[in-house]
């Protein structure tokens, strides 16, 4: 079945524009959802209730409001709040051209394919093969939806995605996190390294990884609906206890050895035009 379009936008960049098509990257239909109900079956609805009287507040009493001190809130009105809305132009404004493998992990938001629209196939393709031949992808700011974001354009298979960044000033650094210092011996290194080699793959095959939980909920959801019983397994804790870290790594090394044939060693995929994926 042929994707549906979440949105529309235009990509500009000096005099040339091309209107493109945005689709989501998830299966949305894929997602598991449970609804709220009453014992008898009937479906609940959310509503608002004050806290200094718990009375049922209406929509028409309702107002969104920053708090700027403890328990202390600056009040705004849906005209203020809409004079605060970034104009919604679509506009995908192109900035500068940078390498993709620039871009960490941590600045990835959300993924977006693009499609051209309506008369654009060819500047379309013209901007992805352009990228592909260079090795670069675009950096661009795209106002929608009453929000700025900045973008990321970047040519996949035979088209384009958008990864959607979060700002510099949304991301901690990591240098907030505590990690203590340690002193790692040569041999342990050499065994660690052994057993990344030994479970190592030269691409990236996401077929043989699936959803277990997923498979087990919805297997669990269809006995439910056949009018079988689920009974809950008792739950094991896993014993806590310090390991020898060089007896660990042995013995990983030895597990991984009997478990599978060794895999063939096989030459990494590469897209159109012989650049890496982008960073995600």
């Amino acid at each position: 079945m042929a994707a549906r379009a979440t949105g529309s936008g235009v990509i500009s960049f000096g005099m040339v524009s091309i209107p493109i098509k945005l689709y989501s990257t998830v299966d949305s239909t894929k997602s598991i959802r449970f609804n709220m109900l009453r014992k008898d079956g009937s479906r609940l609805k959310q509503q608002y209730i004050a806290e200094a009287d718990d009375k049922l507040v209406p929509r028409e009493d309702r107002v969104k409001g920053y708090e700027f001190s403890k328990g202390q809130y600056v009040l705004f009105s849906d005209e203020e709040m809409k004079s605060m809305d970034v104009k919604s132009t679509n506009e995908i404004e192109i900035h500068e051209f940078i390498p993709a493998d620039m871009i960490s992990a941590t600045y990835v938001e959300k993924v977006n394919y693009l499609g051209p629209d309506k008369g654009a196939a060819r500047s379309y393709h013209l901007l992805a093969e352009a990228m592909r031949k260079t090795g670069k992808s675009a950096l661009a700011k795209y106002a929608a939806r009453g929000k700025c974001y900045l973008v990321l354009i970047h040519p996949i298979d035979d088209g384009l995605i958008m990864i959607q960044l979060r700002h510099q000033e949304e991301l901690r650094m990591f240098s907030d996190v505590e990690v203590p210092p340690a002193d790692i011996q040569s041999a342990e290194l050499d065994l660690a390294i052994q057993l990344v080699e030994q479970v190592s793959s030269d691409e990236f095959n996401p077929e043989n990884y699936r959803d277990e939980i997923r498979h087990h909920m919805l297997e669990m959801i269809d006995r439910k609906v056949n009018g079988q019983e689920i009974v809950m397994a008792p739950e094991e804790h896993a014993e806590s206890k310090i390991i020898d870290i060089m007896e660990a790594l042995k013995a990983s090394l030895k597990t991984e050895a009997k478990a599978a044939p060794k895999k063939a060693k096989r030459a990494p995929k590469r897209q159109a035009g012989g650049r890496k994926k982008a960073s995600r």
